[in-house]
């Protein structure tokens, strides 16, 4: 459509709007996407906080100096590192994040002749349109199939919670919990490493919020995740077990 621009979201390359005459060819239950492979750390949604956080480190990152903060699930503790991996699939006994499961779908955001638009579309990675190897995703009267209403409702459900991770990280900036921090470790196989460009919740700056502002927190369900968040970090402690392990 002339005048009008798709915005990718990382890891994508090129992404097109999902029509229903198209065949996808669908990955393999549990591979992971090769971009996914080389992260450290990938984007946790609001409902993620939970169960992310038995298994990985969650922590705040900025892109922009502290302006505005992202939750993300620490992978590795080197760039480039995902210790999660089994072969090209997700590690049996973890929690696998949405980012990756939705896999080769997305909603994009929509320019349409400079202008952008409210509502998103569903897009399909474009190498994932295979007319003679694919799949239908709708029969012939339109009507979505069983396996596409299950991606559906994934891709549609993390676009809706990722925003609410959107608000609840404006709502810690604007009162101002957040605080940098590094980990530093000695590697069993010798060296040391440092991992920075992370924010946690300062606990203390808790104790000092006034009451409308905790209510707040607490009417939003925010609290619960903070101290998800602050249990998680513990687990820097299993990624240098993992790393240790896949040594040896």
């Amino acid at each position: 459509m002339r005048g009008m621009q798709i915005s990718a979201p990382f890891g994508y390359t090129r992404i097109a709007p999902l029509r229903r005459d198209q065949k996808i060819r669908l990955p393999a239950p549990g591979d992971v996407p090769a971009f996914a492979r080389t992260l450290n750390a990938i984007p946790v949604s609001y409902a993620e906080f939970g169960p992310a956080a038995h298994d990985y480190p969650i922590v705040f990152t900025s892109g922009d100096g502290g302006k505005t903060f992202a939750a993300v699930a620490v992978l590795g503790l080197s760039s480039g590192e995902n210790l999660f991996l089994e072969g090209a699939a997700w590690a049996k006994g973890v929690y696998c994040p949405a980012y990756v499961r939705r896999y080769p779908f997305c909603m994009a955001r929509v320019t349409l002749d400079q202008v952008q638009q409210q509502n998103r579309l569903i897009c399909v990675e474009n190498e994932f349109i295979d007319e003679a190897g694919g799949e239908p995703l709708f029969d012939a009267q339109g009507a979505a199939t069983e396996k596409w209403q299950g991606y559906e409702r994934l891709v549609t459900e993390y676009e809706a919670d990722i925003e609410r991770a959107a608000e609840m990280c404006s709502i810690l900036a604007d009162y101002a919990l957040l605080e940098p921090f590094s980990m530093q470790a000695t590697l069993n196989q010798g060296g040391a490493m440092q991992l920075t460009g992370m924010h946690r919740v300062a606990e203390k700056k808790l104790e000092n919020l006034n009451a409308a502002q905790l209510k707040n927190l607490l009417k939003k369900g925010i609290l619960g995740r903070l101290y998800a968040h602050v249990l998680s970090l513990d687990n820097f402690a299993r990624l240098l077990d993992r790393r240790a392990a896949q040594a040896a």
